[in-house]
């Protein structure tokens, strides 16, 4: 994670609520309620995500405050109702300025992370992989992919930048005859560049597209587009068939639910990738209760 870019991100929120004017009403406090204890706690079960951007979050929002986390609070660990997630000690005023702005933060980590754990959960021992998208909220997506990693799950690309996703829009206008010699110009030019792409990875929408595209040398991952699940197990059967098990992995995406992933998994794709885990993953509910 980049930290610099989660302080600027922090600092642009804070702004946001803050105007130019500041907490109007933390200004109105009384002399004697300068300092306060706040527990921040669970109000629902879940997953935490935020060890390493808490500290972060109260050294920009209330650096004067004293924060520690709960004992075993690390990213990953279920979260029951009631459980302190940590503890800020500092004046009050500058505490509940920065109040709603941190649950922000936490709420929405927590919620993608519980969501996440859900979907691993539902593929648990059939071999599938839970992986996000690059559907994430903007400028956010260094920390819903960290969210999606506390949850158990997998970051797919980080962006355009890193590595190569060929989907249908690529490909409009190149004949079916054509889609194999095609790719294989794509990853030849892909490798060329200085660095390479991490991986390699083709969408097809058919089961004679994947026939043409499963035997281009170079292609690490095929997208199996909206397939059906009898279709994802012809697909699983035919790279197996052609021995490519280790070199080719095949990836399911495409309206998949918690009601269907397991179904999915278990037609023996290697991955599944999951956009409503950062689109779509409600805020845990979380609070500020002084003490």
């Amino acid at each position: 994670m980049n930290i610099d870019a989660l302080r600027r991100l922090i600092r642009f929120a804070a702004a946001e609520d803050l105007g130019d004017r500041g907490d109007i009403t933390a200004a109105l406090l009384p002399e004697d309620t300068t300092d306060a204890r706040f527990d921040v706690v669970a109000r629902q079960a879940g997953v935490f995500a935020g060890a390493r951007v808490f500290p972060v979050l109260t050294d920009e929002l209330c650096p004067d405050a004293d924060v520690v986390l709960a004992d075993a609070m690390t990213d990953g660990i279920t979260l029951s109702p009631g459980r302190s997630i940590a503890t800020v000690t500092g004046p009050a005023g500058a505490i509940l300025s920065a109040e709603r702005t941190l649950l922000n933060f936490l709420q929405r980590l927590c919620g993608v992370a519980t969501l996440t754990r859900a979907y691993v959960d539902a593929v648990a021992a059939t071999g599938a992989r839970i992986y996000d998208t690059r559907k994430t909220v903007p400028a956010w997506r260094d920390l819903d992919k960290y969210a999606v990693r506390s949850g158990g799950g997998h970051n797919h690309r980080r962006g355009l930048h890193d590595a190569v996703l060929v989907k249908d829009n690529h490909l409009v206008g190149i004949a079916p005859a054509r889609l194999g010699a095609a790719v294989g110009d794509m990853v030849r030019c892909a490798q060329a560049l200085d660095p390479p792409p991490s991986f390699f990875e083709i969408e097809v929408d058919t089961l004679d597209q994947l026939r043409a595209v499963l035997e281009v040398p170079g292609i690490d991952v095929i997208l199996l587009d909206n397939f059906s699940c009898p279709q994802m197990t012809e697909a699983v059967a035919l790279r197996d068939r052609l021995k490519l098990r280790e070199r080719v992995q095949l990836e399911a995406s495409g309206s998949i639910t918690l009601e269907t992933v397991r179904r999915v998994a278990e037609t023996g794709v290697d991955r599944i990738a999951v956009g409503a885990l950062t689109h779509s993953a409600p805020a845990l509910d979380i609070a500020f209760d002084r003490r």
